[in-house]
């Protein structure tokens, strides 16, 4: 017998696109499975959308990203102990995508942020850059992180409900990653490229790896602490990984199962073209071109990182005092 292997196309300073423990446990999810949604789970099959299915006429593709410029403390007068912060950037933006147009970015919004649990942590100017102060739930670094990407979320979110309104045309928001504090935009679906939890039984997770590119899953509905509709597709790639090139969409429970179906068969026409190439980009074909573009563009915007850092330096230097705070000792 020959042994043999293959290479995962996703370059190795990321994560996997799927997670090899995910993968060995397929038929085991804590998840509330309706898997007869569409078709009967006993029924399931690939899905190719039929000749007369257009993509949408305008996608907007909304997307962020994050960046730590400085991990710190922060403390007041008066009181002697310590609580660590990070002082964060953030930006968010939206792409156009509209056949014969071509995809370009239509907004852009940058925010700096101090996180701290701290009740008294206030804002900090440097000379590079303003940093608003907002509280974290907790000092811990998790609980850092998690107050950072809500806010980046919340800036997604805002920053798409100003550009519908403005420019006013019928479109199709697709949001990076999933749905979660997003159910409530209309026409809106959530684009999830790594799995790190095998939500589907065997059998149905079967269809998955049947898929050919262009084609979907059933939808089904799935219920963890919230509730979304979801389904499978596959985008054009070289790899032969297990589920290599598959991407999983998250819309609104609410939808009618004939809006859905629409969608999602919308969806499977308007994404193939649109998929990253592995010369370019390390997380082809997940990462979708316009995502890669509009990422690049993001973290130009989110300034000189060094610059940043010495300035918030200078800024604590700036605003020590004569007395330093206490800053807590773990103990065993």
């Amino acid at each position: 017998m020959t042994a043999g292997f293959t290479v995962d196309a996703w370059d190795p300073s990321y994560s996997a696109a799927l997670d090899a423990e995910a993968l060995a446990e397929l038929d085991a999810t804590s998840a509330e499975l309706d898997l007869d949604v569409e078709l009967a789970a006993a029924r399931w099959r690939p899905i190719t959308p039929g000749p007369g299915v257009a993509p949408p006429e305008v996608l907007l593709i909304a997307d962020g990203v994050r960046r730590i410029d400085a991990r710190l403390w922060t403390y007041a007068d008066g009181d002697p102990t310590a609580l660590p912060g990070i002082a964060a950037s953030c930006a968010a933006g939206i792409v156009r995508c509209a056949p014969g147009a071509g995809a370009a970015p239509v907004a852009v919004e940058v925010s700096r942020s101090l996180f701290s649990a701290s009740p008294y942590a206030g804002d900090v100017v440097t000379t590079a850059a303003a940093y608003r102060a907002r509280r974290a739930p907790g000092p811990g670094a998790d609980e850092l992180t998690l107050a950072l990407q809500r806010h980046l979320t919340q800036l997604e979110v805002e920053l798409a409900v100003r550009h519908r309104a403005e420019v006013g045309e019928e479109d199709l928001l697709l949001v990076d990653g999933p749905l979660r504090g997003r159910t409530h935009l209309p026409r809106t679906v959530g684009y999830v490229k790594t799995h790190h939890t095998a939500y589907l039984p065997a059998p149905q997770a079967a269809t998955v790896s049947e898929l050919l590119p262009g084609q979907r899953t059933p939808v089904f509905l799935m219920g963890t602490s919230w509730r979304r509709h979801t389904w499978y597709l596959r985008l054009p790639t070289t790899s032969d990984m297990p589920w290599a090139g598959v991407v999983r969409c998250e819309a609104s429970a609410d939808l009618p199962l004939d809006d859905l179906v629409r969608l999602a068969d919308s969806l499977t026409r308007a994404l193939p073209p649109l998929a990253g190439v592995d010369y370019k980009d390390p997380r082809a074909p997940q990462n979708l071109i316009p995502i890669g573009g509009l990422e690049r563009l993001l973290r130009h915007r989110l300034g000189d990182a060094r610059l940043l850092y010495r300035a918030l330096r200078a800024a604590a230097r700036r605003q020590s005092r004569a007395t330093p705070p206490r800053i807590p000792v773990p103990t065993r």
